[in-house]
């Protein structure tokens, strides 16, 4: 979240763009907010790797697009279609296979657990940014990396400590390529 947000921060300053937005408050409020369901979401993402297989935890949260899919017609008064009930369907059966596979146990269950919590708030996200009507898409970025490396900040040091001076050349190529390439440059 950090290197992300110095990356975007970093074009937005090269291009000449402002790092202040010009929404209103409730567009403001939605994205910090937004931002900090981010950081949760990826809390409740690692913690799902930390129980379970990345296999296992990276399909849990994989049902975000179902939810969004299902909540939309709630929401915003869009047709529900047939496919996406039958996509709906297909989906809650996949996942009930896994669960009902899960080779490990009950920490196999509780890394589930933790990949469709994140699931639901990566889903949560996408919903808000609905309804963020002012800010640009890069401005969007920038603020939500922002709250969202406010809110990882405390749970990172108290979980495992920030230590930057242990990290060989390998480990600092993995957290550089995350951090710029698959954050900051895919957002």
């Amino acid at each position: 979240a950090t290197i992300s947000t110095l990356l975007v921060g970093g074009f937005l300053i090269f291009s000449k763009q402002s790092l202040m937005i010009r929404g209103n408050k409730r567009d403001l409020l939605l994205l910090l907010l937004s931002g900090a369901v981010i950081g949760f979401n990826w809390m409740l993402l690692f913690e799902a790797y930390k129980y379970t297989s990345v296999s296992n935890a990276t399909l849990s949260y994989y049902f975000s697009p179902v939810i969004v899919a299902i909540v939309c017609p709630l929401l915003f008064k869009e047709k529900l279609l047939v496919k996406q009930v039958f996509c709906f369907i297909m989906s809650t059966l996949g996942l009930l296979l896994l669960v009902g596979t899960a080779g490990g146990g009950s920490r196999d269950i509780i890394g589930i657990i933790f990949g469709l919590g994140a699931a639901v708030l990566y889903a949560t996200v996408v919903l808000m940014n609905k309804f963020i009507e002012s800010v640009t898409g890069i401005h969007r970025t920038f603020f939500q990396f922002l709250s969202a490396g406010i809110v990882l900040l405390p749970y990172v040091a108290f979980s495992n400590g920030i230590s930057l001076e242990g990290l060989d050349f390998n480990a600092w190529t993995n957290l550089l390529l995350v951090g710029i390439v698959h954050t900051g440059i895919t957002y």
